[in-house]
């Protein structure tokens, strides 16, 4: 009897000490690269909704209205793209992305 319980607990004590030995190694991820340069077509899109969105924001704060920039005509039309500037997503995307955020600082600024 004295030689089962020396027997299991050594077994709980090996269990234990190599789970307590294993540990587990956090690799941490390395830094993202700086971003690259930005196309012409990319800039001029952030730069035309910005603006637009800088405008129809203020407006809509001047007016009393909600910030609700999806709402808003400029946002779904995406004025500025002439053909022979490059693909129109690309165009679409980068307006819109801009329009938001010149939406929100129309809006917060008047």
């Amino acid at each position: 009897m004295q030689v089962r319980r020396t027997v299991c607990g050594l077994f709980v004590s090996a269990i234990l000490g190599g789970a307590l030995g294993c540990s587990h190694t956090y690799i941490v991820p390395p830094p993202p690269s700086p971003p690259g340069p930005v196309s012409p077509l990319v800039q001029v899109a952030e730069r035309n909704g910005f603006q637009t969105g800088r405008a129809d924001g203020a407006r809509a704060a001047y007016d009393g209205r909600r910030n609700d920039p999806y709402r808003m005509r400029a946002f779904h039309d995406t004025p500025g793209f002439q053909p022979g500037m490059g693909p129109f997503p690309v165009y679409r995307d980068a307006f819109r992305s801009g329009y938001l955020r010149g939406y929100q600082r129309g809006f917060e600024h008047p």
